[in-house]
């Protein structure tokens, strides 16, 4: 039988770590955060519509936001659009998308993939997606895109491997890492055997369904269940009945971390996962004292290194501030350290018991 390859974009998150710019009733994913023209997820597709073909890409979001996926990809079919009842994080979607892809053709690759991540070389990370896929192809697998690192950063996982080349320079993997601290970080950095964890997965459905039955077997159970409605019109009603019983955990911690079969390819195509606004300024132009400025009437006396997003219409004056993020957007400011922004999300939650969803 021929093999497939399919992508399942994953566009269902808040990106809380983003706030206030990334708010909920519209995430950053739907956003042109770099002022390229086009959004983030639309980004995201038009990068794997050079891997498969566009009527092979799916995306996962929730409910609310299907008209943002309708209207910024208008090639994809409705029917590719997977949309979740509830916020139950990666592993569920990830185990709903191998399910129906696997009705499709059960000897299908699928591509797990998040929807806000920067790749600067597209023609690299289209060979990094050849050679993944070929292994999963020929392997029972699942294979991550581990990103050698240029810094020791805080804000990322880590995975670290065993030296020794699998086909294709692909490595086993000894340990996923979450977020260290600084001084981990540096460790990690100058290791030489810790790559950043890139979020993106790909395994053939059978090797995914496989990981499921062993490591999460409820979650495969619940989805099993509709393995006659998937690719019918019965298919939403089932999803919409079963998400309620599905544990909010993610893909990563759920499976990723479990499993005895993974493995990861060091890759180095220009990438970030804009995941904070660290990662931002990163990628933004700076003037001549290292700001990164969005705004079209923004004053800097005796200020450096600063990341500022604020309205064209308002004129912002900056004295005296050094390693700052600024946000003005619509009913929040939002002033705080770059090195505090991990706090970002804490904030945000106490935020919401506070004051409820109004601001966010």
């Amino acid at each position: 039988m021929p093999t497939h390859d399919y992508v399942l974009i994953m566009a269902g998150g808040i990106g809380s770590r983003f706030w206030p710019l990334s708010k909920n009733k519209k995430p950053k994913q739907f956003l042109d955060v770099l002022g390229t023209g086009k959004t983030l997820l639309q980004q995201t597709f038009e990068r794997f519509e050079e891997v498969v073909p566009p009527e092979n890409i799916f995306v996962v979001t929730n409910d609310a936001y299907k008209d943002f996926v309708t209207e910024q990809l208008p090639k994809i079919k409705s029917t590719n659009i997977l949309l979740e009842p509830a916020r139950k994080n990666t592993a569920p979607c990830v185990a709903y998308a191998a399910h129906k892809i696997s009705a499709l053709h059960p000897t299908a690759n699928l591509i797990v993939a998040p929807s806000d991540h920067i790749i600067l070389n597209e023609k690299m990370f289209g060979e990094v997606m050849d050679k993944a896929k070929t292994i999963a192809s020929h392997k029972d697998v699942l294979l991550t895109l581990g990103i050698l690192p240029t810094r020791p950063d805080t804000g990322y996982g880590y995975i670290q491997f065993i030296e020794g080349n699998d086909e294709n320079g692909a490595h086993k993997v000894k340990t996923f890492v979450e977020k260290p601290t600084l001084e981990i970080a540096k460790t990690f950095y100058q290791s030489g055997d810790f790559l950043w964890n890139s979020g993106i997965f790909i395994g053939s459905v059978k090797s995914w369904l496989r990981a499921f039955q062993l490591y999460q077997p409820e979650l495969f159970d619940i989805f099993q269940r509709g393995k006659t409605y998937y690719n019918t019109k019965k298919e939403k009603e089932f999803i919409n009945k079963v998400y309620t019983l599905c544990q909010n955990i993610s893909i990563d911690i759920g499976v990723m971390e479990k499993a005895k079969n993974v493995l990861v390819m060091p890759a180095k195509f220009g990438w970030s996962d804009l995941g904070t606004w660290a990662s931002l300024y990163n990628l933004h132009q700076k003037d001549y004292m290292g700001n990164a400025v969005s705004g079209k009437n923004v004053v800097v006396f005796d200020t450096n290194n600063c990341m500022v997003m604020v309205p064209d219409k308002k004129l912002v004056v900056l004295q005296g501030l050094e390693d700052y993020i600024i946000v003005d957007s619509d009913d929040v400011l939002l002033i705080s350290p770059k090195d505090r922004e991990q706090e970002i999300k804490q904030i945000v939650a106490d935020i919401k018991r506070q004051k409820g969803d109004k601001f966010l």
